[in-house]
């Protein structure tokens, strides 16, 4: 059992990077192995429509370090994804690792159909898979950041956990990396852990 917990701050050192630590370590606690993928010393190019994922069944755009992040996410049972806030919505490069995974998991189960036929999805290359996302800014803007990264989890067949309260964080003001700070959020990322460790470990039996 494993979750990969990625963070998409450019920072080294970030908030965000703290709050998704934090709930892998709680849930390593929990019986449940883990791994951090950080988003800003890689390369990802942004998604450009162009759909040579549907013949190919996987990304065709020039290699850089999507597919070994790609990869770590399919063969995992759960996944966390951690963004800051930026002008109420998550990095440039959550993003770009988002859209890609988007599209190549869904055409390499499916095929694309013409205008006049239906689609009869077979899943995703993340279905059953159990997710949640972790935001954090400094004042506002967490629940359109929250929300846009649970609609990506949702469309691409994920199983979303919560918490008893949104997985989001208070941190940063002035520029400071002070999330050990929110005690609240420690709360809820601690639950947040215990709930994703019972589903994982249901879904396995």
């Amino acid at each position: 059992m494993k979750v990969v917990g990625i963070t998409g701050s450019p920072r080294p050192i970030s908030n965000t990077k703290f709050y998704v630590q934090y709930t892998l370590d709680e849930l390593e606690k929990r019986g449940i192995s883990t791994e951090l993928i950080t988003l800003g010393d890689k390369k990802i190019h942004h998604c450009i429509g162009c759909y040579g994922c549907v013949e190919a069944k996987k990304c065709t755009l020039p290699k850089d370090d999507f597919e070994e992040i790609f990869e770590k996410m399919m063969e995992a049972d759960g996944i966390l994804i951690g963004s800051p806030v930026y002008n109420s919505s998550s990095t440039a490069i959550t993003k770009a690792l988002l859209d890609r995974a988007g599209f190549s998991g869904r055409w390499a189960r499916n095929d694309m159909k013409t205008k006049t036929e239906n689609y009869e999805w077979k899943g995703t290359a993340f279905s059953g898979k159990v997710a949640a996302p972790i935001t954090v800014a400094r004042r506002a803007g967490q629940n359109f950041t929250f929300a846009e990264l649970m609609l990506w989890m949702t469309v691409n067949d994920l199983i979303v956990v919560g918490s008893h309260y949104w997985n989001v964080g208070v941190a940063g003001k002035g520029g400071a990396v002070d999330a050990n700070e929110d005690l609240e959020a420690a709360s809820i990322l601690t639950h947040l852990a215990e709930n994703m460790a019972h589903v994982i470990k249901q879904l396995k039996k």
